[in-house]
């Protein structure tokens, strides 16, 4: 089993910046790609950023030069570094962790979400 906690949201102004975490913990061989969601009220879950064990990342084209995910492989933790926030990236930010267990195999793991709002 594992847990995802994530942590960081809030309330910021237009232009702001929030740094997201989300740790995993349990017992597990090893997390392949972790990332971030997030689902705004009325649309559907979309990928904000995603990174691999070995550290390629991926991106939302709507976050591209603004956010930077990045994750320590020792903590078990990624995060989510959100610059020049707008209005439009208000949501609800969820991390999400492919896990590998042996000799069962792979699980998708969701943590509880984190609410970001950009508001002025």
């Amino acid at each position: 089993q594992l847990q995802l906690v994530e942590s960081g949201g809030g309330l910021v102004q237009p232009g702001g910046s929030l740094r997201l975490s989300c740790a995993a913990s349990g017992s597990f061989f090893r997390i392949n790609v972790m990332g971030w969601y997030r689902q705004a009220p009325g649309k559907q879950r979309e990928l904000v950023a995603s990174i691999t064990s070995g550290g390629t990342t991926n991106y939302a084209d709507s976050v591209k030069g603004r956010f930077t995910i990045s994750r320590d492989n020792a903590k078990n933790t990624v995060y989510l570094q959100t610059n020049s926030l707008k209005p439009e990236d208000t949501a609800v930010y969820y991390c999400n962790a492919d896990v590998l267990f042996l000799p069962t195999g792979v699980y998708d793991y969701w943590g509880q979400g984190t609410q970001v709002t950009v508001s002025s």
